[in-house]
C-alpha cells in the first residue's frame, strides 16, 4: 500500500510538473494557426524562426522532463543553419522536426493540463467518497456519488465505497500509466527523426574513425620512440662491447671477459624493455587472469585503498579489454598524482552489449580533459571503439569517470 501511495504521489507530481510545459503549449494553441497562417506568406516568412523560438524551448524543456521520467536521455534535432531568416524559414518549412514539434504542442496542451487537474482532483475527491456515509445525511439536499443521488443508507453504505474504488484505481495504475504515455509521446514525437540520427551517426562515425586514426598514429609513434631509445639503443651497446671483446680476446681476456658481461647485461635490459613495449599493446596479465584479475593487480599497485566492484563480466573481445584495462590503469594513475584523493572505487559491469567501467574518487575534482591530462587520451582510446566517456568532476567534490565500451554480447 505504502509502494502504491508513493506510485500515485510521483505521479500526481510529474503530472503537475507537466504543466509548466502544458499550460504554454495551450497558451500556443491559441497563437498556433496564427504562426501557420503567417508561415504560408512570402512575405512573413522572415518571422517564423523568431515565432518558433519560443516552442523550441519549450521543446528543450519538455525533453528533460521526460528524459527523468523514462531515465534516457532524449537527444534534440537540432538548431537551424545560420544564416539569412529567410533560409531559415525554409529550413523550418521542410524539417519534420518543425512540425513534429507543433503536434506535440497541439496535443499536449489539450491533454496536459486536463490530466494534471484531474489528478489532482481525485486526491481530495477520494478522501470525500470515503467520509461520505459519515455526514451526507446532513448536506442540504441529497449528496451524488457515483452519478448517483444518495438518499438512503444503503446507497451512503455502497455507493461512495465504488466510487472510491474507482478514484483509487485511477491514482494507484492510472496515473503512473499516464505519466509513461505522456512521456513517451515526448519522446516520440521530440526526438531527432530517423533521417537527422543517421545523419549524426555518419558524423560520428567520421569523428571516431579520425580519433582511431589518431589514436593508432600516436600509438604507433610511441612504440617507435620506444624502440629506438630504449631497446635499440641496448642492443647497438650490446654490439660494440662485443665487438671489443672480441678484439681484446687473445691480448686482454680479463677485459674481453668483462665487455661480455656487459653486453649481456645490455641484451636483458632489451628484453626486458621489449617486454615493457608489448605489454603496452596488449597486457599479458588480460589473457592469463582476464580483465577482473588485471584490475585486481593495477589495484594492488597504489599507495590508498581501492574499493573493487567487478563482479563476473565473462570475456569481452581483446581490444575492448585493452581499452578497459588502460582506462583503469589511466584513472588510477591520474589519481595517485593529480587528486589527493584518501579512497577510490572502481567498479565493473556488463549489461547486453555493453562493457561499463566506472572509476570514482573522493579527491579534489576540477579534471579537464581538455587541459591535456590523460583523460584525453582515454578518450580517443575509447572513442576508436565507437564507446562513451562520462566525466563528473566538481571542483572538490571528487572524480568519476564512467566509461561504455561496445563488445558482443
Amino acid at each position: 500500500m505504502r509502494t502504491a501511495l508513493r506510485r500515485a504521489g510521483a505521479a500526481t507530481l510529474a503530472l503537475v510538473e507537466g504543466l509548466r510545459t502544458g499550460l504554454p503549449a495551450l497558451a500556443g494553441l491559441i497563437v498556433l494557426p496564427v504562426v501557420v497562417g503567417l508561415s504560408l506568406l512570402v512575405v512573413a516568412l522572415p518571422l517564423l524562426p523568431d515565432l518558433m523560438r519560443p516552442v523550441r524551448a519549450l521543446t528543450r524543456i519538455e525533453r528533460r522532463r521526460a528524459g527523468r521520467l523514462l531515465g534516457r536521455e532524449i537527444p534534440g534535432p537540432g538548431e537551424p543553419p545560420d544564416g539569412p531568416a529567410l533560409r531559415q524559414a525554409a529550413h523550418l518549412l521542410r524539417s519534420a522536426s518543425t512540425w513534429r514539434d507543433l503536434a506535440w504542442m497541439a496535443l499536449h496542451g489539450l491533454t496536459g493540463p486536463v490530466v494534471a487537474i484531474m489528478a489532482v482532483g481525485l486526491w481530495p475527491s477520494l478522501i470525500v467518497s470515503l467520509t461520505l456515509p459519515l455526514w451526507w445525511w446532513a448536506a442540504p439536499g441529497t449528496s451524488p456519488s457515483a452519478f448517483i443521488a444518495i438518499d438512503s443508507w444503503p446507497k451512503a453504505l455502497t455507493m461512495p465505497f465504488l466510487q472510491a474504488a474507482m478514484y483509487a484505481a485511477i491514482l494507484f495504475w492510472g496515473l503512473p500509466w499516464i505519466v509513461r504515455g505522456q512521456a513517451l509521446l515526448a519522446e516520440y514525437l521530440l526526438r531527432p527523426t530517423r533521417g537527422v540520427t543517421l545523419a549524426r551517426r555518419v558524423e560520428r562515425l567520421a569523428e571516431t574513425r579520425a580519433e582511431a586514426l589518431e589514436a593508432h598514429g600516436a600509438e604507433l609513434r610511441r612504440i617507435e620512440r620506444d624502440l629506438h631509445d630504449g631497446t635499440q639503443a641496448q642492443l647497438v651497446a650490446a654490439v660494440l662491447r662485443l665487438g671489443l671483446a672480441d678484439g681484446r680476446f687473445d691480448t686482454d681476456p680479463g677485459a674481453a671477459r668483462a665487455l661480455f658481461l656487459e653486453a649481456r647485461e645490455g641484451v636483458e635490459e632489451a628484453l626486458a624493455q621489449l617486454r615493457t613495449v608489448i605489454r603496452g599493446i596488449y597486457p599479458p596479465i588480460l589473457s592469463d587472469r582476464g580483465l577482473p584479475g588485471a584490475i585486481r593487480a593495477l589495484a594492488a599497485g597504489q599507495h590508498i585503498p581501492i574499493g573493487l566492484d567487478l563482479g563476473d563480466p565473462g570475456r569481452a573481445p581483446a581490444a575492448v579489454e585493452a581499452a578497459a584495462y588502460f582506462t583503469v590503469a589511466e584513472a588510477l594513475t591520474n589519481i595517485a598524482r593529480h587528486s589527493g584523493a584518501g579512497r577510490a572505487e572502481v567498479h565493473l559491469s556488463r549489461t547486453g552489449g555493453s562493457l561499463r567501467v566506472l572509476v570514482r574518487d573522493d579527491g579534489k575534482g576540477g579534471a579537464d580533459a581538455a587541459k591535456g591530462s590523460g583523460l584525453a587520451g582515454i578518450r580517443r582510446r575509447v572513442a576508436a571503439l565507437d564507446g562513451t566517456v562520462r566525466i563528473d568532476s566538481p571542483a572538490g567534490r571528487g572524480t568519476t569517470l564512467e566509461v561504455e565500451l561496445p563488445c558482443a554480447s
